[in-house]
């Protein structure tokens, strides 16, 4: 490392190194890593070839002058550097503490991350613009997707008295498949809501057992099979909407990859209110358990007839957390799958 042409023999060295480092004192000297040793006053005592090039000053200027940045033993920071005849540059800055000649001094490891920021910034406002995309087109498809749904449904009630059966038949696919469209848009515009950061929860006492039935209600016969188990007093505090979603994105995913039947059970537990959505299928693959709450993410195992986005889960838990509550996983003891989701309670409401 560099230091003024004063300096006692033998001060050129790594100031965190022995003092009989020659080796050390090279690695420093070639490393790419800008690095300063700096003294309990704040004063650059000595500094490294790459550093200079990062400053932008030769190590008989820096050497002497105020660092001017805090420093805290042990801690990893960003600072913007301001050098002459440059950009302004982000440096992440690693700092540890080491002798040098006799004294204690902050040792800084410097790099420069200004591309790796910038390429960060310039994904991060690509991915902003591919949202609002997505939310709009899916915004703008809901009115006739509506309509589409409407008029299949009346077209079901006019084949129900009559009609062969190959035509309600599929008239009844058609119907699923407009559903799934339906539910596809609607996660669409939930994540771009979650990305945007607008998941702001509104929090409010919802009962617990009205919610589980009236989700049940909207998927008809497919929540034939469903059991659920529920206190009529459980309340909890959560955005209505919000919860809402999360129920759908779970049973809708316990009945695309699970099997009958479907077990709801809401309990208060631990200060919480705690909710289960089980199946009895075969649960979820060992290996894929960890990733399955990431975005996009899916079971290589599932068939290709089985539709999903990869999204139900991921959005299940950016809402749990954006509400203060939390979401994972369980094998169940029928041995299928188990997605608990955890919310806080109404103070004061002595559900059980």
């Amino acid at each position: 490392m560099s230091e003024p042409s004063n300096a006692p023999s033998g001060g050129r060295r790594d100031p965190g190194a022995p003092s009989n480092g020659g080796g050390e004192q090279t690695l420093v000297t070639a490393a790419a890593d800008g690095i300063v040793a700096v003294d309990h006053n704040g004063i650059i005592r000595s500094c490294n070839p790459a550093a200079e090039a990062l400053f932008a000053r030769p190590a008989t200027e820096l050497v002497g002058s105020s660092f001017g940045f805090p420093m805290v033993n042990q801690e990893t920071s960003e600072i913007d550097l301001l050098a002459p005849g440059r950009s302004p540059r982000v440096v992440e800055m690693r700092v540890t503490t080491a002798g040098w000649q006799g004294e204690q001094v902050h040792v800084a490891s410097l790099r420069d991350v200004t591309r790796r920021k910038r390429v960060e910034q310039e994904l991060e406002t690509a991915l902003e613009r591919q949202s609002a995309i997505v939310a709009v087109a899916a915004h703008e498809l809901r009115a006739p997707v509506a309509e589409i749904k409407l008029l299949v449904r009346s077209l079901q009630d006019h084949l129900s008295g009559h009609g062969d059966k190959r035509g309600r038949d599929l008239v009844e696919q058609v119907l699923e498949r407009v559903d799934g469209l339906w539910g596809l848009m609607r996660k669409l515009l939930t994540a771009s809501r979650i990305d945007a950061e607008n998941a702001r929860a509104l929090r409010e006492p919802v009962p617990v057992l009205e919610l589980i039935l009236e989700r049940l209600a909207v998927f008809g016969d497919k929540a034939r099979d469903v059991t659920f188990s529920c206190s009529p007093d459980l309340v909890a505090m959560v955005d209505r909407q919000e919860f809402s979603e999360m129920l759908t994105n779970y049973l809708e995913n316990a009945f695309s990859y699970g099997r009958p039947p479907v077990e709801i059970n809401a309990t208060e537990r631990s200060g919480g209110v705690e909710l289960q959505v089980c199946d009895h299928g075969s649960g979820v693959p060992e290996e894929f358990a960890p990733r399955m709450f990431d975005r996009f993410s899916r079971d290589p195992n599932t068939g290709r007839d089985v539709e999903g986005t990869g999204l139900g889960l991921w959005i299940v838990r950016n809402l749990a957390e954006a509400n203060g509550g939390s979401a994972w996983y369980e094998r169940a003891e029928s041995g299928g799958a188990c997605f608990c989701l955890r919310l806080e309670p109404q103070q004061g409401t002595g559900s059980t």
